[in-house]
């Protein structure tokens, strides 16, 4: 049982070593000419995505309360704005149907923006 783990240790060792001895020296590694350019405008400066409907259907309700009234639902189908926030509601603006209303932030938010740097 012994010699198998020392075997194994061995293995990995050698598994581990290989890479670093294959690599070449600092010294015969080709220097690149010139940087890559950046570009002139960040990721970070543009403006937020819209809002988006992240699932099939949201309750628009009468006020900022799931306790509340429904007044009409929101299908991803459908185009809507978004005028104000409170807390974790949206006032919706569903311009298919004229229905205006609070919808819960947790089925609409805007997506994130990735910034590969």
């Amino acid at each position: 049982m012994r010699s198998i783990r020392i075997a194994i240790s061995a293995a990995m060792l050698g598994a581990l070593a290989l890479p670093a001895l294959s690599a070449t020296p600092a010294s015969a590694a080709t220097v690149p000419t010139a940087p890559t350019a950046t570009p002139a405008v960040s990721c970070y400066n543009l403006p937020p995505l819209p809002y988006a409907l992240h699932t099939k259907a949201v309750t628009i309700r009468s006020k900022a309360s799931s306790k509340t009234t429904a007044l009409g639902v929101l299908y991803k189908s459908h185009k809507f704005s978004v005028s104000k926030k409170s807390g974790n509601w949206l006032y919706i603006t569903d311009k298919t149907t004229g229905v205006k209303g609070w919808g819960s932030v947790t089925y609409v938010y805007r997506d994130v923006r990735m910034c590969l740097d």
